[in-house]
């Protein structure tokens, strides 16, 4: 079973994260910070990688310390349930559709992290969210996780909706790129040799 669990702990935040890659999409969230625990259960349910990540921050300050270490977290969780890549397809896309929004991702499980972030925000929060913490928790999954990941909006206007439509479609790439491909079992899917 692919399978790992990451713990972070720095004077700003203490993280658990647990994730199976050939789960159901089961999601136990809790970050103290509700609508991204909410996106955190959608990258769960769409990607059907199980996540379980608890995390204490210091949310006097603000959530981007909580925000970002979850993805760190996260990020080296993936890298670490992933081992050495042998037999997946390594790549994944996807275009999303939510209402008036629609966000396209392509990704990369290179171990060279890049994110090419094109996904403006109509308004600065939702709620009491900083929209400005979307880039941050993918570019913290990005470098940690080893993903090439391009994030664009097509279009959209409700700030909600491309949240979310950014979190679906990412979890849906994700989900095609960890899958094992039957025709390369055992192979890793580079010509270099090494991931």
């Amino acid at each position: 079973m692919r399978k790992a669990e990451i713990t972070r702990k720095t004077n700003e935040t203490a993280i658990e994260v647990a994730v199976n890659l050939d789960g159901t999409g089961r999601s136990d969230c809790q970050t103290g910070v509700g609508f991204f625990d909410h996106m955190l259960d959608q990258l769960a349910r769409h990607s059907l990688i199980d996540i379980t990540l608890k995390a204490k921050g210091d949310l006097h300050i603000d959530d981007h310390h909580t925000v970002e270490d979850c993805g760190i977290a996260l990020g080296q969780a993936l890298t670490r349930a992933l081992g050495d890549k042998k037999g997946i397809r390594r790549y994944g896309h996807f275009r999303l559709a939510m209402d008036d929004t629609q966000v396209a991702t392509a990704l990369d499980l290179s171990a060279r992290p890049f994110l090419v972030w094109n996904l403006p925000f109509p308004s600065a929060k939702i709620g009491q969210f900083d929209t400005e913490l979307v880039r941050e928790f993918f570019q913290a999954l990005a470098s940690h996780g080893g993903i090439t990941l391009h994030v664009d909006l097509i279009h959209g206007f409700n700030s909600h909706h491309i949240a979310e439509a950014a979190f679906k479609s990412v979890a849906r790439a994700l989900r095609e790129a960890v899958e094992a491909d039957p025709r390369m079992a055992g192979v890793l899917p580079s010509t270099k040799g090494a991931l």
